[in-house]
C-alpha cells in the first residue's frame, strides 16, 4: 500500500501514468506531452458508491466519443482500462468513496500541431477520496451567479468534446468565486442558458423539469442522462427546453446535476431567492430517486 496524508488533498491521491502507480508527489507527465503544450487531451471524471465505479461502462463510451472527435486513439479495451481503473484503487488506504479522473492526451511528441509527431497517447488516473455533499447544502442550496464568459461556440470547441483544456470553465468559474457564488451558469453565443461551468442545470417549472438541450452548446452529462431516466421512473415530466435568462425568474425551483455533485438544489441565484428559498419538491424526489437507484446499481 501507498502511504498516504489524512488531510482529503492531494497528498492522497493515487496516480497511475501509463502504468506505474505511485503517491502524488512521484507522478510524472513529461513536459513535451501534447496534453500539456497545446491542451490535446480528454478525461472522465467517475465516483464510486460501495467502492465501485458508477456508471463507468458510460464514462469509458462518451471517452471514445471524445477521442473521435479529437482523432486520437486509444489503444487499451474498455477491459484494459477498468482493469487499470481497479489496480489504481486497490493501492489506496482511506476508506471513503473514490474520485476518479482518468485522462488521456495525444502523447509525447515534437513541438509541432502534427498529431503523428506522437507515437503513443498518455494515459493517467487519479484517485482520491470522493467528498460528499455537505448534509447542509442538500436541503439549503447553492448560490450561483449568471456569468458573463460565453460557453466556447462549437464551431471553435465543441463542448461535446470533454477536453482537458478547460479555460473557458475556469474563467467562469473565477468570476462565481469572486462573486461568492458556488457555480456560473453560462449562456451560448445566441444568449441561451447552456450549463454550468462544472455541472448541468436544470430549472422547474409548475412540476417540469427542463433543461438545455444539446444543441445549445453543452456537454451531455452522464448524470443528467441519468436523471431524465429516473425521473420517468418517478413519474416526474423532464423537457429539453430553450432557456433564457428571463426564464430564470419564473423557476419554482432549480439545481445541478454531476458526477460528484448527483442532484444538488439551487436556492440563490445571484441576488435572488430562487422558490422558497429550500430545495424543493421536484429536486428532492429526484435526489432521492437518484439514491436509491445508485445504491441499487452499487450493490447496497
Amino acid at each position: 500500500m501507498i502511504p498516504l496524508g489524512d488531510n482529503g488533498t492531494v497528498e492522497q491521491a493515487v496516480v497511475n501514468v501509463n502504468g506505474v502507480i505511485s503517491d502524488s508527489a512521484s507522478a510524472v507527465v513529461s513536459v513535451f506531452d501534447h496534453g500539456f503544450l497545446y491542451g490535446e487531451g480528454i478525461y472522465e471524471t467517475v465516483r464510486t458508491y460501495n467502492h465501485r465505479p458508477f456508471l463507468l461502462d458510460r464514462h469509458l463510451h462518451r471517452l471514445r466519443a471524445s477521442a473521435d472527435m479529437l482523432g486520437l486513439t486509444i489503444p487499451p479495451t474498455d477491459e484494459a482500462l477498468a482493469n487499470a481503473i481497479t489496480a489504481t484503487t486497490d493501492r489506496v488506504t482511506f476508506q471513503t468513496e473514490r474520485y476518479i479522473r482518468l485522462l488521456v492526451t495525444r502523447g509525447v511528441g515534437d513541438l509541432s500541431y502534427d498529431p503523428t509527431s506522437c507515437a503513443t497517447p498518455t494515459i493517467v488516473i487519479i484517485v482520491k477520496p470522493h467528498r460528499e455533499n455537505d448534509a447542509a447544502v442538500t436541503t439549503d442550496g447553492i448560490r450561483i451567479m449568471l456569468s458573463s464568459v460565453i460557453r466556447n461556440h462549437p464551431d471553435a470547441i465543441n463542448p461535446r468534446i470533454k477536453s482537458n483544456n478547460l479555460l473557458n470553465s475556469a474563467l467562469a468559474m473565477q468570476e462565481a468565486m469572486r462573486a461568492g457564488a458556488s457555480e456560473a451558469l453560462m449562456r451560448n453565443h445566441r444568449g441561451e442558458l447552456s450549463e454550468c461551468a462544472q455541472s448541468n442545470f436544470f430549472l422547474v417549472r409548475h412540476g417540469i423539469a427542463h433543461t438545455p438541450p444539446l444543441d445549445a452548446g453543452l456537454l451531455e452529462g452522464i448524470t443528467r442522462n441519468f436523471v431524465f431516466e429516473i425521473a420517468k421512473v418517478a413519474g416526474i415530466p423532464v423537457s429539453e427546453t430553450v432557456l433564457r435568462a428571463e426564464d430564470l425568474h419564473s423557476a419554482d425551483e432549480m439545481f445541478l446535476t454531476s458526477t460528484t455533485r448527483e442532484i444538488l438544489p439551487v436556492t440563490r441565484l445571484d441576488d435572488h431567492v430562487v422558490g422558497t428559498g429550500a430545495a424543493g419538491p421536484i429536486t428532492r424526489a429526484l435526489a432521492s430517486a437518484f439514491h436509491k437507484q445508485a445504491r441499487t446499481l452499487s450493490g447496497l
